[in-house]
């Protein structure tokens, strides 16, 4: 029996939201291993696999939620302005919008930052 083909529904689901990982058909058992961003996506691919009867005795699946590594920040200091920012921390002082837009819950204008200010900074 083709499992891949039976589970075909919850593998299109996995793919569509990003699964890195892939499902290995073994003699009786669809093995699915792999991990996502977060635990609805987690909750997304075991729902899809449970429209399936059999899931129980077709199934073994090891799915893992990876967090995103935490986001860097930069301190702003006295003579600090968003291109200097963007040219120390991202190579490209053109990129200071990049920072900007990544800030705008503290910033309104890209030429007033203030000392003291923690930025985050785009990946």
């Amino acid at each position: 029996m083709d499992l891949r083909a039976k589970y075909d529904q919850a593998i299109q689901t996995a793919k569509r939201i990003g699964f890195q990982g892939g499902a290995i058909q073994e003699g009786d058992k669809l093995h699915v291993k792999g991990t996502v961003k977060s635990e609805e996506e987690k909750n997304e691919i075991w729902l899809a696999l449970k429209t399936v009867p059999d899931w129980r005795t077709d199934i073994n699946a090891d799915i893992q939620v990876v967090a995103p590594p935490p986001a860097k920040t930069y301190t702003v200091k006295a003579g600090d302005t968003l291109s200097k920012i963007a040219k120390d921390t991202l190579g490209n002082a053109n990129a200071y919008m990049k920072i900007f837009e990544a800030n705008t819950d503290q910033l309104s204008d890209p030429d007033k930052i203030k000392p003291g200010q923690v930025l985050k900074l785009p990946a």
